[in-house]
């Protein structure tokens, strides 16, 4: 009962709580489906009961937070279920479906007691993400901007996105610094969060830091362990897949698992299952131009020896030619000595001293031309190369000149352009973001 103070009904803690419990206790009586983001599982390994940090959230702001408990027995029974079902435990940043009773204490006040947890609609909540990060990508027209990019023949510079200590990354470097070739690796490590909700900005603030050196890498490589559904579910985030969709240059992914695609393996450059078949892929990429190189070297060895053949086999007929002459004008000095004729036919001498002479200078002119041959294909081969590196887009950027693409496609005119879409304008040092507020087509 209240008492009295100043003609004033006064209650005390004690009896307001106590109402408030009843009142709960009668319009609560059954158990109840909720569905909440388990925003912290806040497992104590020690009794094994958990105490979950329940929140739901509207445009990204915690709109409504509430504690429950999960008892240990409880806890082992349905995270076993969770695990057969999603592959993963239950964890931190989760939405799930759960039954619940309610309750209030008037120490510890409102309570959910979590007696189950139906695994398969946190499955689909997972895909419902998936499929509305899809449409918005493929609406925005940047679902393959990504994928539209140019991979370097040999992409030998790699940014890599990773825990130093996954197992993933230790996988994919046995591999690449392993190879039996000796392929070598230019590889720098942005370390960041691979799973949960945590790791959607991990990601992007690295890729952010990568962008703005984009130039001094041929990819990027986002590389973590296996999981489950659940543990991928940050790869579905449209945010996420909307930075490497529109990235500036081609992303890699292996992200360890062989189930479900998701958002950001779609968009990205190319997908592996695991970081040991990411590591393979750029190995091949290695092997396919070093067997290019060794077989233009053998045919060049090849088409040499043929050359050398054929000056030899020339060489050999004229000096055959010349040796005939000269047993020829031999014979006929015999013949003249055996008939008394002793006077030397100093004709004959001096023709057989120019053969020789003929035979010296054709040997000459046989090295002269290789030599001279030889120098001319050099002079080409610099030439070409001269050539092709005054046409690499770094330099002609370094020039002053530009490049505007349009949802990651260069732009060469005004055609398909409108007022209000922006633009990405990439210069020797950096990129410029722009909205199109003006057009001036050329009058050609």
């Amino acid at each position: 009962m209240p008492e009295k103070l100043f003609d004033k009904a006064v209650f005390s803690l004690a009896e307001v709580a106590r109402s408030i419990q009843k009142a709960i206790a009668a319009r609560y009586k059954s158990v109840y489906w909720i569905k909440a983001e388990m925003n912290k599982l806040n497992h104590y390994a020690h009794s094994g009961h958990c105490y979950p940090e329940l929140v739901e959230k509207m445009d990204g702001k915690v709109i409504a937070e509430m504690r429950s408990v999960l008892w240990n027995g409880d806890y082992r029974r349905v995270n076993q279920r969770f695990i057969e079902i999603t592959g993963e435990p239950l964890k931190n940043g989760v939405t799930i479906l759960f039954q619940a009773t309610i309750s209030y204490d008037p120490l510890y006040g409102m309570t959910l007691r979590i007696m189950d947890i139906d695994p398969a609609y946190s499955l689909g909540e997972l895909e419902k993400e998936r499929q509305e990060s899809i449409s918005r990508l493929k609406k925005e027209g940047i679902f393959q901007a990504n994928k539209g990019l140019s991979l370097p023949v040999v992409p030998k510079r790699l940014a890599i996105i990773s825990v130093e200590t996954s197992k993933g990354y230790a996988d994919f470097l046995k591999i690449v610094d392993g190879n039996p070739w000796g392929y070598r690796f230019e590889k720098t490590l942005f370390p960041a969060l691979l799973q949960g909700d945590k790791s959607i900005p991990s990601i992007i603030n690295q890729l952010t830091r990568i962008a703005e050196h984009s130039d001094a890498y041929d990819a990027v490589a986002i590389i973590r362990g296996g999981g489950g559904e659940v543990g991928l579910s940050s790869y579905n985030n449209y945010m996420l897949a909307a930075t490497i969709a529109k990235f500036p240059i081609p992303i890699l992914t292996g992200i360890g698992h062989s189930t479900n695609e998701t958002v950001s393996e779609m968009v990205a450059y190319k997908k592996a299952i695991t970081p040991s078949e990411l590591a393979d892929f750029l190995i091949r990429r290695f092997h396919n131009f070093a067997l290019s190189v060794s077989r233009a070297r053998d045919i060049i060895i090849q088409r040499a020896t043929q050359l050398l053949a054929l000056y030899k086999t020339s060489l050999n007929d004229i000096g055959r030619y010349f040796r005939l002459n000269s047993i020829h004008l031999v014979k006929q000095q015999q013949k003249a000595l055996g008939h008394g004729r002793i006077q030397l036919n100093m004709a004959s001498i001096m023709s057989l001293r120019q053969a020789q002479q003929q035979v010296l200078n054709a040997q000459q002119g046989l090295k002269t031309i290789s030599l001279a041959s030889l120098k001319n294909t050099k002079v080409d081969l610099t030439s070409t190369e001269r050539s092709i590196n005054l046409l690499d887009p770094r330099q002609v950027l370094g020039r002053g000149y530009s490049i505007t693409r349009l949802n990651g496609r260069a732009v060469k005119s005004t055609d398909g352009i409108q007022k209000g879409d922006i633009v990405e304008t990439s210069l020797a040092s950096g990129n410029i973001i722009s909205t199109v507020k003006e057009l001036n087509p050329s009058d050609e």
